[in-house]
């Protein structure tokens, strides 16, 4: 298993953590161990359930528990998986999450189904090289996300998940068509200001959508936008504070801005607007270019998903951000460094066949 750093350090390398391991014997038979828990390597099992896909099981659960019971397997799993105690945690709502996500990842006990991902496919005009990368998500914690591009959109898939957004969806959508020109640094400190240019920018986007619906054939001038694939309209412009529902970014990503070339060298200073949270301060202060996106939040549950407007800054080759603009939150994303041997799409049309399939096991 790779788990990302611990939260909110996304420039630190992901950790790796063994969970089953094989022994090959004579005459094609072999033993599997899981290695689960802390009490040593114990008797498991793995079948192969069809192509790219298979399941381990662990014949010996007990193997599991700490003396401790409960109470000393939830302070362990806390420092392995936060790096922190619980009395280090503050916030309560952040509290309740860490102890929903042990209560949901325990109750397996390394019984799990396994199904193959690929990454995604290159191209020369991609903005930057698609791939993995780890990102801040509020009281969530680190995630990892797949960015993706697909002509004149990119799109970030949620590769891990949490109680509001499930692995599987697009977290954020960035429209590679429509480049957001930020203020200077004292005018982007104003929140206000940023969110009078995107919500302009969400304005031309929803008028340009409505001429393509109302037919190509009087739409000669305004065919910036990819028809191809149909949004939800996110009107109603809700920018009051979050509500308890703790809504989460979501993701959609795009190809090649065609403006790239000329901007794409020089940095542009950047600083996030006042009012507006990051778990990480240690964010760039330089950016290459921004582009108009939306970002998916939810309800505990997934519960009444929506798309909402925000902003995705292009820092780097391998550092991203988001400002999801209702939730007044800022999401850092660093590139995973970790390589994956066989793991490229036999053709576009497998990665994005596979796309459909993880999407729809969280739909």
């Amino acid at each position: 298993m790779y788990l990302p750093p611990h939260d909110p350090h996304v420039d630190d390398p992901m950790r790796f953590k063994p969970l089953f391991r094989i022994h090959l014997m004579e005459r094609k038979s072999a033993t599997v161990e899981c290695m689960y828990g802390h009490r040593g390597p114990h008797n498991g099992h793995i079948q192969i359930v069809k192509k790219d896909e298979f399941s381990t099981k662990c014949n010996q659960t007990d193997h599991h528990r700490m003396s401790g019971g409960r109470q000393e397997e939830f302070r362990t799993w806390l420092r392995e998986e936060w790096g922190r105690t619980l009395e280090d945690i503050f916030h309560e709502h952040m509290q309740e999450l860490i102890l929903m996500k042990f209560i949901y990842t325990s109750q397996y006990d390394n019984c799990l189904t396994y199904r193959r991902i690929y990454l995604p496919p290159s191209h020369p005009d991609d903005l930057i090289r698609p791939g993995l990368f780890k990102g801040t998500y509020g009281s969530h914690g680190l995630e990892i996300v797949m960015l993706s591009f697909h002509g004149k959109h990119a799109r970030a898939t949620k590769i891990t998940g949490d109680p509001n957004i499930p692995a599987g969806q697009q977290t954020v959508e960035i429209d590679l068509m429509h480049r957001i020109q930020l203020p200077d640094v004292e005018n982007l400190r104003n929140f206000n200001e940023l969110s009078r240019i995107v919500l302009e920018v969400r304005e031309q986007v929803r008028q340009e959508q409505q001429q393509q619906e109302e037919g190509p054939e009087d739409g000669e001038g305004h065919s910036q936008q990819s028809p191809q694939e149909p949004q939800r309209d996110p009107a109603q412009p809700n920018m009051g504070p979050p509500t308890e529902k703790d809504r989460e970014p979501g993701d959609r990503g795009a190809a090649a801005a065609e403006e790239q070339p000329a901007q794409s060298g020089q940095g542009q200073p950047f600083v996030l607007p006042v009012g507006v949270s990051s778990r990480n301060e240690d964010y760039p202060r330089t950016c290459r270019m921004c582009f108009y996106g939306t970002g998916l939040i939810a309800g505990h549950g997934f519960t009444s998903p929506e798309r909402t407007p925000g902003v995705f800054i292009l820092f780097d080759n391998d550092r991203f951000g988001f400002i999801w603009l209702e939730l007044k939150s800022f999401s850092l994303y660093s590139r995973v460094q970790a390589t994956f041997r066989n793991a490229d799409a036999p053709s576009p049309q497998a990665f994005e066949e596979m796309l459909k399939n993880i999407q729809s096991l969280t739909s």
